[in-house]
């Protein structure tokens, strides 16, 4: 694994630049940054509506310094595949082709061009910076909003579980990781690793929003290492089938080493009204998805 250290000896500049308009704290632009870092300028990226087409700012004053398409909510995978077969027709090999898109352009509308690209095999990295709703326009619940949480469209709070979209991208037989904005190391060693891979390779990423999930903008990294530490984010990368613990979540396997949800849910405004039953509700998934992963190892 990549460690600190070396991260700041491999790194070269910025290609995600300063002058956005992400809000304080954004996970996105934690993600963003590290993502390129590992990929390099020799990439083209697609975004499907999100946070991302609105905080890139406007020319001539951009922060993406590597070609970037902004594309309807529905056609990332579809686009990015289009680019990738335009570069293969010109003969150029050496670019990344990567959709960066939110959870509503992914585990919702943009699910479908995402399988169609997993199945065909596009030579492209899907990337799914995940905060949870869409906070784009206005905080309202997508199937990666977990259960107990409050949105504009769940008032009172969701009564569904997240989408599990990872593991759907795992059945297509391709190159699966998950990420969090807490552990950078291993966030950039998995983007080092989907470039170097044929075919199509998925990432997911938690990426925590301070306005949407109502904590103070300072507990970022904070929050995002919750997330993993009480096991209800699982850090790991599936490759040939087979299911690898990675960063923090390697020592998490006994359910005695993670610690409670609740440390995580009482940390943000989102989760005020979950009850004494919502907590064991939220807590007995998280250990489910648990035995889930065991089956994959």
């Amino acid at each position: 694994m990549t460690g600190i250290k070396q991260l700041r000896e491999e790194c070269g500049d910025e290609l995600f630049c300063a002058g956005n308009s992400t809000c304080a704290g954004c996970g996105l632009e934690l993600a963003i940054r590290w993502a390129m870092k590992a990929l390099g300028p020799r990439t083209a990226m697609v975004a499907p509506a999100s946070c991302l087409n609105v905080v890139v700012g406007l020319w001539p004053k951009t922060a993406p310094a590597f070609p970037f398409i902004n594309m309807a909510f529905a056609a990332g995978g579809a686009a990015a595949t289009g680019i990738r077969a335009a570069y293969d027709a010109k003969g150029i090999k050496d670019m990344n082709v990567v959709v960066f898109a939110g959870d509503g352009g992914t585990t919702d509308i943009g699910i479908q061009a995402l399988s169609g690209a997993a199945e065909r095999g596009s030579n492209i990295i899907y990337v799914c910076y995940d905060n949870e709703a869409y906070m784009n326009t206005g905080r309202q619940r997508s199937s990666s909003t977990p259960y107990g949480a409050t949105t504009t469209t769940t008032p009172t709070g969701k009564r569904q579980h997240k989408k599990n979209l990872p593991l759907i991208m795992a059945s297509h037989g391709i190159y699966v990781a998950t990420a969090s904005v807490s552990d950078i190391p291993d966030l950039y060693d998995k983007f080092k690793k989907a470039a170097s891979l044929p075919g199509c390779k998925y990432i997911h990423i938690m990426a925590p929003c301070p306005p949407g999930w109502r904590y103070d903008a300072s507990k970022t990294v904070e929050i995002a290492d919750l997330i993993v530490r009480t096991g209800t984010w699982i850090l790991y990368e599936i490759e040939n089938g087979k299911l690898r613990l990675t960063g923090k979540s390697r020592n998490l396997l006994e359910k005695a080493k993670r610690m409670p949800i609740v440390n995580y849910l009482t940390e943000q405004g989102r989760f005020n009204q979950v009850s004494e039953e919502d907590i064991q509700i939220l807590q007995d998934w998280v250990d489910r998805n648990w035995e889930e992963v065991k089956h994959w190892m």
